[in-house]
């Protein structure tokens, strides 16, 4: 079954700049498409942005836009999420998921998540 392995969290100061790593070990994500997730304490979980397998890409958060930039290495076998210019309102875990093909597909598998705190 197909295992999601969030890394790349972590303790930044405000401004500063995390890259977040998807990975599947020992699995293909050629076919899936990832999404970002992120749920901060208190709050229900909202979506940040997913990249199709063909590299089509959906934001679902357009405050994020700008600042976070999801992208994918087949080669490497990583999804990636760079995020710029952390707030502190950016803290919270982080989870990618998978779907079939397309974005729009459902969520089958789910990472365990890594937290990202911005603080000074």
């Amino acid at each position: 079954q197909l295992q999601l392995v969030e890394s790349g969290g972590g303790l930044v100061q405000p401004g500063g700049s995390l890259r977040l790593s998807c990975a599947a070990p020992g699995f293909t994500l050629d076919y899936y498409a990832i999404g970002w997730f992120r749920q901060a304490p208190g709050k229900e979980r909202e979506g940040v942005s997913c990249i199709g397998w063909g590299g089509g890409i959906t934001n679902y958060t357009d405050s994020l836009k700008g600042r976070f930039t999801i992208s994918r290495d087949n080669a490497k076998n990583t999804v990636y999420l760079q995020m710029n210019s952390l707030k502190p309102e950016d803290t919270a875990v982080y989870y990618c998921a998978a779907s079939p093909i397309y974005c729009s597909g459902p969520r089958n598998y789910w990472g365990q998540g890594t937290q990202v705190t911005v603080s000074s």
